[in-house]
């Protein structure tokens, strides 16, 4: 009957029967859901009377059951999903080259959450992945996330963020709409009382409508806490935000749930599996630190720089690469703004490529180097820099 209702709300309102869709919203879902609550209420207590009954299907019931209808053991039926998780690094190696630690330390938490060995009340795991731009941070979760096949849910942190638009939002507009389209209809409800202390129990008993789902605009860590699936929950650049908001999200990650003062405390359904990530451009609290695992993830070697390239651009010759990667190097080696990253080196290589390039010459260097170099200031003392290094011996 809910998801009739529900419909009928949907097309009512897309039909613009705005008074239908008044009478269903605040008239039939709300009795339908005292109806719905009491019932609720009459099956927990049931379930502590000690009924056997239960509301969730686990992934062993369900394996059992298969199981049944084709005949094939249910250890052999999980076995493929061991599997997996057994070469988790492997397969988050395939996507984010060179960080090894991160990777066993991703691939740990969520085999332990697997076996049940972590606390039920915790995310699966909480990172903070601490290093310069572009290094692959945020990759990792987007791996993690593809691997487990799990919804990717982020938060963008910048200055000024606080817990309300990290959280929720109030559609303030459709409340407003909503009180100006049910004026006439509250006066024909309040038209036979006769005392204010009537009126105001009248309206009582339409419960607080106005701040009911219908009219909250769920913002990131509140959509993680009602997943109705485990999900990845990225919180980039935690560094951007102030002090106020990394001490919230401190309390948010040691107990996984929060309190909307208009319609009670929300707590996570699934427990997630938490990436923080840091620029570096503020001194994080020990106490984030202490709540997650925080890992290091500086710029690649020159080694390691060639190995992605390798990996990521194969059409992008030998001799190409290594003079590609010793000129970043060196760039890396000055006083810059903004030290070219990662994602700038396979940005540039890409664009050598279709310019056909077999070696790097002064020319395409200086009329490439916006790829490279995003500051004006910088991108000037590559310049002033290209004489020397084409000058000095280099080894291929």
């Amino acid at each position: 009957r809910r998801e009739e209702l529900g419909v009928e709300l949907e097309r009512t309102q897309r039909q613009s029967n705005l008074e239908r869709a008044a009478e269903i919203q605040y008239g039939e879902l709300v009795e339908l859901g005292k109806v719905l609550e009491a019932k609720e209420g009459e099956l927990e207590r049931v379930q502590a009377e000690g009924s056997l009954l239960s509301e969730e299907v686990t992934a062993a019931e369900i394996a059992e059951i298969v199981s049944k209808w084709t005949g094939v053991p249910i250890s052999k039926m999980l076995e493929g999903e061991q599997e997996k998780l057994l070469h988790m690094e492997d397969q988050l190696r395939a996507r984010v080259i060179g960080q090894d630690d991160a990777l066993t330390a991703v691939s740990a938490a969520v085999r332990r959450a697997r076996a049940g060995l972590q606390d039920p009340d915790r995310p699966i795991g909480s990172f903070i992945f601490l290093g310069p731009t572009g290094v692959g941070k945020t990759e990792l979760a987007k791996a993690a996330s593809a691997f487990l096949e799990a919804p990717l849910i982020r938060l963008q942190c910048y200055e000024g963020l606080d817990e309300s638009r990290a959280l929720y939002e109030w559609k303030y507009g459709k409340q407003l709409l909503y009180t100006q389209l049910l004026r006439d209809k509250l006066s024909g409800m309040l038209a036979d009382t006769d005392s204010l202390e009537q009126s105001m129990e009248r309206l009582g008993d339409l419960g607080d409508a106005f701040y009911s789902d219908t009219f909250l605009e769920p913002r990131p860590l509140l959509r993680a806490l009602r997943a109705d699936e485990p999900v990845v929950l990225l919180i980039d650049e935690i560094d951007k935000a102030d002090q106020e908001f990394e001490a919230f999200l401190l309390e948010l990650l040691s107990d996984f749930q929060i309190s909307i003062p208009e319609m009670g405390t929300v707590k996570a359904r699934h427990q997630p599996l938490v990436f923080l990530t840091s620029n570096d451009q503020r001194e994080l609290s020990d106490a984030l630190k202490r709540r997650c695992l925080h890992l290091y993830i500086p710029y690649p070697d020159a080694a390691l720089e060639r190995r992605i390239l390798a990996e990521r651009v194969p059409e992008l010759g030998e001799q190409l690469r290594d003079q590609l990667v010793a000129f970043i190097q060196h760039l890396r080696e000055q006083d810059m703004k903004k030290l070219p990253a990662i994602s700038e080196t396979l940005d540039w290589a890409r664009a050598l490529v279709l310019l056909h390039a077999d070696t790097l010459e002064p020319e395409l260097v200086e009329q490439t180097l916006a790829l490279v170099l995003k500051n004006e200031q910088d991108v000037a003392l590559a310049r002033d820099l290209l004489p020397h290094w084409f000058r000095k011996p280099r080894s291929a």
